[in-house]
């Protein structure tokens, strides 16, 4: 994927309408071997706790290695709908 196309998706990531079911990938995202479940589910728990404690101001016009400078709304909004993607992929 090419910088322009991260950019034409950027609305799309960041905004307010969650992610579509099956929603495609770049392949520089997919997992390349297998992971162990637990150890993974106390890393998102680690990254969770991280984040909460750095806080809304922490982010604000932070960079995006795929995005450019996002807001810390834009931030919240990735955050929540990449998560929320993920756990109902996987029933959770």
């Amino acid at each position: 994927m090419t910088l322009g196309e991260f950019f034409s998706i950027k609305p799309a990531v960041v905004g307010e309408k969650p992610f579509n079911k099956n929603s495609p990938t770049s392949g520089y995202y997919r997992m390349r071997k297998e992971k162990d479940f637990n150890k993974e589910k106390e890393r998102l728990l680690e990254y969770l706790d991280k984040t909460q404690k750095l806080g809304a101001g922490y982010f604000e016009n932070k960079e995006s290695v795929s995005f450019g400078k996002l807001s810390s709304n834009e931030w919240n909004a990735l955050f929540y709908k990449h998560l929320d993607h993920h756990l109902n992929q996987f029933g959770i």
